[in-house]
């Protein structure tokens, strides 16, 4: 299968303007992101991972380049026009009171709701579909706030299904969850990524599972982003040089990290 770019970064330098001054976080970054892959994000704290995030999903203005869907600037979409391309899972938890799971699932059709926001048939039946490949029909009566973070993590992965967009971002989308909750919803976004040819980019921290389970990694260090696959970047030893410390070793060939024991 050929893959093509689902976005295009185009000499993007991101960061912010207060009071007179910029601060740039990382510049001229060309790159694609390719359709029908699971793409991590990785770098240490306070490297920028959050305002490369927000500024790809139009939340902040970039301070020069482009971002382009297809071959169109992202600046020159509505917000409407954007929210049919590109879904966004943040990490903050949504505080949602007497709210089913199946209406927040339903949100993700606000895009093609009319102004009072009804739902035709189709619209029901996507939400139900999405709701279905989540694997969450169980929790549709349930109030939101009832949840688990793993129960609700899939339910705004859902309503971003709901959302029918080619694209999703998250924002580190396994933060609060115990370890079998961060496999099963990493394998739940390589299977929407692969099955569902979505681009689907997020940010994590969990490294050693972003290695294992994505295609593509983005790997930020100051003043410099790596792309490649897990392996290729193994290979070149740059993963080795980003995980390594005293009494941490990486595993280039199995991609494992390995941590030693204290001495006593």
């Amino acid at each position: 299968m050929t893959q093509t770019d689902s976005i295009r970064l185009d000499r993007l330098t991101i960061g912010y303007r207060s009071k007179g001054s910029v601060k740039r976080v990382a510049e001229n970054i060309t790159a694609s992101i390719l359709q029908g892959e699971l793409t991590c994000l990785l770098g240490q704290n306070g490297i920028g991972k959050s305002t490369l995030l927000r500024t790809l999903s139009a939340f902040q203005p970039p301070l020069g380049g482009d971002i382009l869907i297809g071959r169109k600037p992202i600046g020159t979409f509505t917000d409407r026009e954007l929210s049919r391309h590109i879904g966004v899972v943040l990490t903050e938890k949504p505080d949602l009171h007497n709210m089913t799971v199946r209406e927040l699932v339903e949100l993700g059709r606000s895009p093609y709701t009319g102004f009072w926001g009804r739902l035709s048939e189709d619209d029901e039946q996507v939400v139900s579909e999405a709701i279905r490949q989540v694997g969450i029909e169980p929790l549709a009566p349930r109030l939101v706030h009832t949840l688990s973070d793993g129960e609700r993590q899939k339910v705004m992965i859902a309503k971003a299904l709901a959302q029918q967009t080619e694209v999703i971002f998250l924002d580190e989308p396994t933060a609060f969850l115990d370890f079998p909750s961060k496999v099963e919803i990493m394998q739940l976004l390589g299977r929407l990524a692969h099955g569902q040819q979505k681009t689907v980019f997020l940010s994590t921290h969990d490294v050693e599972l972003a290695l294992q389970l994505s295609d593509r990694i983005w790997l930020m260090e100051a003043g410099v982003i790596s792309i490649d696959t897990p392996q290729r970047l193994a290979e070149a030893g740059i993963l080795s040089h980003f995980i390594e410390r005293s009494g941490i070793r990486f595993d280039a060939e199995k991609l494992t990290i390995h941590v030693s024991r204290p001495e006593a």
